[in-house]
C-alpha cells in the first residue's frame, strides 16, 4: 500500500476545513479495527491484500503512528507509519493515508499529515517518507505544494498488481516523498506559502486526458506510465529532485531542479 490513496485536497478558500473533525493517536483495539474497515472502504483489495489490525497495533507499540480522524465516535480518516531506520538514522514510513469519501477536500488528509508532523517532531524524527503514485496528479500536487515535500526515488512496480480497483489492473510505480519535516520549504509549505513554479531547470509533463484515460484506456495509460518512469528515472540519476507540480491546459508538469540539499 502506498499513500496514493484519496485523500483529496483542501479547496482554495474553503470555509471551515475540517469542522468537526478532531485528529488523535488510536490506541484502543476497535480503533485499530475502524482503520481496517475504513482501509477496506477506500482501496476496495482483496481481504488478503488488506492489513490486519495486528499490523496497526504493531506500528502503534513500536514508535510508529496510528492516527485516526474523528468526526464524533466516527473514525473518517486514518494514518498509519511504521519506524525506519536509515544510515542508522530513524524517520517514519508513512504506510497508508485514507479519508472516507464523504470527507475529502475538506482539509481531513492535511490535517492528519500536520498532526504527524507534530508527533514525529515532539519525538526528534525530522524525516517521515511515503510512496504515491506519479500518475495520481492531485496527490503530487498536495505532497509536493501543499505538503512541501520533495522526490529522489522512483520505484517502479513496488506493490506488484494488486486487486484493488484504484491501481487499474498495471504496475504500481511509486514515487518516494521526502518530507523535511523542520527544513525551510516545508515550513513555508505548511505556512500556505506556495513553492515557486518558476525557472525550473527540468520538467516531466502529463497529458491532460490522462484522468478520462484512467477510466476508459488502460493501455494509453500504461503508456504514459513507461514515459514517465523512463524520465524520473534518468533526472534521478542526475541528481535532480521533484519539487513542485504545475498545472496547464494541455498539460500538467512535475518541475524537477538539482537537490543536494540533504
Amino acid at each position: 500500500m502506498s499513500e496514493e490513496t484519496k485523500i483529496g485536497r483542501q479547496r482554495s478558500g474553503a470555509a471551515n476545513p475540517g469542522q468537526g473533525v478532531v485528529i488523535r493517536k488510536c490506541v484502543a483495539l476497535q480503533e485499530f479495527q475502524a482503520c481496517v474497515e475504513l482501509q477496506r472502504e477506500i482501496w476496495r483489495e482483496a481481504d488478503l491484500e488488506l492489513e490486519p489490525a495486528t499490523t496497526f497495533v504493531v506500528a502503534s507499540i513500536t514508535g510508529g503512528q496510528v492516527l485516526g480522524a474523528f468526526d464524533g465516535d466516527t473514525m473518517v480518516g486514518f494514518t498509519m507509519a511504521v519506524v525506519g531506520l536509515r544510515q542508522n538514522v530513524p524517520y517514519l514510513h508513512s504506510h497508508q493515508t485514507g479519508v472516507s469519501a464523504g470527507y475529502r477536500d475538506r482539509g481531513v488528509g492535511r490535517m492528519l499529515k500536520l498532526f504527524q508532523r507534530e508527533d514525529a517532531l515532539a519525538r526528534g524524527i525530522r524525516l517521515v517518507e511515503w510512496t504515491f503514485d506519479p500518475l495520481e496528479l492531485k496527490n503530487a500536487h498536495f505532497n509536493l505544494n501543499r505538503l512541501g515535500a520533495i522526490c529522489r526515488r522512483y520505484i517502479p512496480n513496488l506493490y506488484g498488481v494488486t486487486t484493488s480497483p484504484l491501481h487499474r489492473g498495471i504496475d504500481t510505480d511509486r514515487l518516494v516523498a521526502e518530507w523535511w519535516l523542520d527544513s525551510p520549504r516545508v515550513v513555508a509549505a505548511i505556512e500556505n506559502l506556495a513553492p515557486s513554479t518558476k525557472n525550473a531547470p527540468a520538467e516531466i509533463a502529463l497529458p491532460a486526458e490522462l484522468e478520462q484515460w484512467k477510466q476508459d484506456d488502460a493501455q494509453r495509460v500504461q503508456v504514459v506510465q513507461t514515459r514517465v518512469r523512463a524520465e524520473f528515472t534518468n533526472w534521478f540519476a542526475r541528481g535532480y529532485a521533484a519539487i513542485a507540480v504545475r498545472a496547464g491546459g494541455k498539460s500538467t508538469e512535475y518541475l524537477l531542479a538539482p537537490w543536494s540539499d540533504f
